[in-house]
């Protein structure tokens, strides 16, 4: 939630970026922003915009940087926090206002002012390179919303609501800023101007913990904007050591295993998987060895036979355990929490005792492992299939959207893509493992159903 942004961009395939098409850097909005940078006393020559083919912009080497080198470092007057708006203009606003506003609102409100004020804002240089919008779910219309795996909908959909809540929560405080606007604020200060605020600070700020206001609510503030710093793109595999310095009073970004010069400059938010990386940042990884599909209770219950008399008990069993949270398919197969869940489902009635033992990493019998085996692959299949059917009405509305609309279409597709590959692969460790179990007939399985 708190590193770097990403404009809904994805990592090549190969995992490496591929050259830039073209650099960036005398483009207007970047050239302004290299020259307002440096007159608060920063410059980059070893690192510059550049388009890539592969992730939209980013910043490219223009000089190798080796291992254990900054890759940057941006002086503390350079950063947007709170304590840069409670200065400003907006600052006396909020000061006065009962109950004391959040940092996230502080600052949502500063970056909306800004962009109204346009180039007689302080930070217009910046403002003008942010996006316009975000490919994050919150921006995701009912019907893309609903081509979303089960888990990252519903979360997407608690967000949304957060938001609504926020924005009408705020809305008073809001109106109390009439006197920095020419026209009514309620004009300025719509549902879509805080949810573009919003998506700016949520994807794009640096972790940077500051000393509690007494002038703003007690939620914990550790947001800081970084201009520039936030062109670097996310690639999973990267290694970066990043955090306020507080002796040299800059935010800094040291890279582990360097980069090669004209290649793109990278950082890692942390091992997140990719339903994270959309919900909160709008961008889908490619490769991400993060990343996992997972199984929600409603798909589990397909692969399991109501005859089974303790059927209830078990779920209720699993439940009680926390095993019926993160059962997921990864790179290397179905999870082992999946598969102890499973083994457990597998008991017989006269094997109640073993229960606790099963969640303790305790082995079942070949038949109960054949049968999970079974199962497992079941649930893969079902997963794989219901992904292909999601793709089929992907391309079927991207035909005829353009724009936003479908820049969200193309990422909820790479999750799809990239969920279904991961399936792909499970499902065939998972009939390797069956095709060496020894013996292993369909017809066993058939029968140990309840």
């Amino acid at each position: 939630m708190t590193s770097p942004g990403y404009d809904a961009r994805m990592v090549a395939e190969s995992g490496v970026a591929k050259s830039a098409n073209m650099t960036l850097s005398h483009e207007v909005p970047f050239a302004d922003l290299r020259r307002w940078l440096k007159q608060k006393g920063f410059s980059s020559k070893c690192l510059i915009p550049a388009s890539f083919t592969d992730t939209g912009r980013g910043l490219m080497a223009t000089q190798p940087i080796k291992a254990n080198e900054l890759v940057i470092s941006l002086p503390e007057r350079c950063l947007l926090t709170t304590s840069s708006v409670l200065k400003s203009y907006i600052g006396e606003y909020i000061k006065r206002w009962k109950p004391p506003v959040s940092p996230l609102i502080a600052l949502c409100s500063f970056l909306i002012a800004e962009r109204y004020h346009g180039d007689t804002a302080e930070w217009s240089p910046y403002i003008k390179v942010l996006p316009k919008s975000y490919t994050c779910p919150v921006y995701f219309s009912n019907d893309i919303m609903d081509l979303l795996p089960l888990d990252v909908r519903i979360k997407a959909a608690s967000q949304k609501e957060q938001l609504e809540e926020l924005y009408f929560s705020s809305l008073p405080f809001f109106l109390s800023l009439q006197p920095i606007f020419a026209e009514p604020v309620d004009k300025v200060f719509t549902q879509d101007a805080v949810r573009w605020a919003w998506c700016s600070v949520n994807t794009r700020t640096v972790y940077m913990e500051h000393a509690q206001s007494n002038f703003l609510s007690q939620e914990k503030d550790v947001f800081a904007l970084a201009p520039y710093l936030d062109l670097l793109n996310h690639r999973p595999d990267v290694q970066v050591h990043a955090g306020f310095n507080e002796l040299s009073r800059h935010y800094e970004i040291r890279s582990v295993h360097g980069c090669k010069k004209f290649q793109q400059a990278f950082i890692c938010y942390g091992p997140h998987d990719n339903q994270r990386l959309l919900l909160e940042y709008g961008f889908v990884a490619s490769g991400n060895q993060h990343s996992a599909v997972y199984v929600d209770l409603g798909t589990l219950k397909l692969c399991l036979s109501e005859t089974d008399s303790q059927l209830h008990q078990k779920l209720l069993f699993l439940k009680d355990n926390d095993f019926l949270r993160n059962l997921t398919f990864g790179v290397d197969g179905p999870s082992w929490r999946l598969m102890t869940a499973l083994r457990l489902l597998s008991l017989e009635p006269k094997q109640y005792s073993c229960w606790k033992h099963i969640l303790l990493g305790a082995a079942v019998s070949q038949d109960r492992e054949d049968w999970c085996l079974h199962k497992a692959l079941m649930l893969c299949q079902h997963l794989c299939d219901d992904n292909s059917t999601v793709l089929s009405k992907i391309s079927q509305l991207k035909g005829g959207a353009d724009g936003a609309r479908l820049e969200q279409l193309c990422v909820v597709e790479s999750l799809r893509r990239e969920e279904r590959a991961m399936l792909e692969r499970s499902e065939q460790i998972l009939k390797n493992t069956l095709l060496s179990s020894s013996p292993w007939q369909p017809n066993r399985i058939k029968n140990m159903e309840y």
